[in-house]
């Protein structure tokens, strides 16, 4: 699992120094033009986490999380 920051040229994210497999999932977070984005060391480590157990199928399919939700009338 890698996190890295880039920029969007002629339409396309490009990442200096990351080298990304034809075809490879990502997961892209952006910020408004007015808005920073930052991660302190926990915050980077909780994402990680979160995202390690996604990746070992620790998670809720939508499925799932709809028949969780109150029904309304």
């Amino acid at each position: 699992m890698q996190v890295a920051t880039g920029i969007v040229v002629d339409g396309k994210i490009a990442i200096d120094g990351v080298h990304l497999a034809e075809g490879a999932v990502v997961a892209v977070i952006m910020r408004g033009a007015d808005e920073d984005f930052s991660l302190t060391k926990d915050q980077e480590d909780e994402l990680l986490e979160a995202m390690a157990e996604i990746k070992r199928g620790e998670f809720v399919s939508l499925d799932e999380l709809l028949q969780s939700l109150p029904k309304h009338s």
